[in-house]
């Protein structure tokens, strides 16, 4: 376990992946500059070593936005740089796939940020949108591009446009969220998900990944760029082998239980 309490992200390693919790429960875990700090030094960390991120907020929610009392005081200088969408673009970015643990709210960068993710699922609590237009600016940190691709160009659109927030069941439907859990089930299942991914090639996931985010105008050469090496691999040739073992093996069992009939 690494990390300290006193940190806005409390960050775990076990089994092959790493679990950040947003941590700052008096501000319902609003996205400062400390904490994209520290998301910096986590995506540093995932990029030389990597492995796949959970993500989850503490106390029952996931992030309630942005930190509006620092971001009340930035200026155009402070938009250019990017501050939340350069981290988020990074997280997104991460060789080994990310999941978003989606408790509570996530609003304005808190939802960005879930956007970032590769894989969504949440509870019953569930709130998320992009109220920024009320506030006086836009989503800039990766809604405008990453929620139409998720949810569609009419739906991201009236989301966007009007600053509504979606609840868990329309989450689910309109596939914003990939499952919903309940709240004591929402960690356990997001292990569940990496416990599989974790059963499968690390080569051929981060390939995966790699491609699947690839721009259309790349494809197919991207495809059969990353299939080539792949093809080349060592454990590709001893995961099929093993397959066509085990399918033999259940052939003859097969076999033997048909005559002993």
């Amino acid at each position: 376990m690494g990390g300290a309490q006193s940190s806005p992200l409390i960050v775990e390693r076990a089994d092959g992946r790493v679990i950040a919790t947003l941590d700052r429960p008096a501000k319902r875990n609003a996205i400062d500059q400390a904490m994209i700090d520290a998301l910096h030094a986590l995506c540093e960390e995932l990029e030389h070593d990597p492995r796949t991120l959970i993500l989850v907020g503490a106390g029952g929610v996931f992030a309630a936005g942005a930190d509006i009392a620092e971001l009340r005081e930035r200026r155009a200088a402070d938009a250019l740089r990017g501050i939340n969408a350069h981290a988020f673009v990074r997280i997104a970015e991460l060789p080994m796939p990310v999941i978003a643990a989606i408790d509570g709210y996530a609003l304005g960068g808190g939802a960005e940020l879930a956007y970032a993710a590769d894989i969504r699922i949440g509870t019953p609590d569930l709130v998320i949108g992009n109220p920024e237009t009320g506030l006086g600016i836009l989503a800039a940190a990766g809604a405008s591009w990453r929620l139409k691709e998720i949810v569609g160009d009419a739906r991201a659109a009236e989301l966007l446009l009007t600053g509504r927030s979606v609840k868990a069941e329309e989450a689910l439907r309109i596939g914003l969220v990939s499952s919903v859990h309940d709240t004591a089930d929402l960690l356990p299942a997001a292990h569940a998900i990496a416990d599989r991914i974790a059963r499968n090639d690390r080569a051929a996931t981060i390939a995966t990944k790699r491609v699947f985010r690839a721009p259309r105008a790349e494809h197919p050469a991207v495809d059969l760029d990353a299939q080539a090496a792949l093809f080349e691999s060592p454990e590709k040739f001893r995961r099929m082998t093993e397959f066509l073992e085990r399918r033999v093996g259940s052939n003859d069992r097969a076999g033997s239980e048909k005559g002993e009939r």
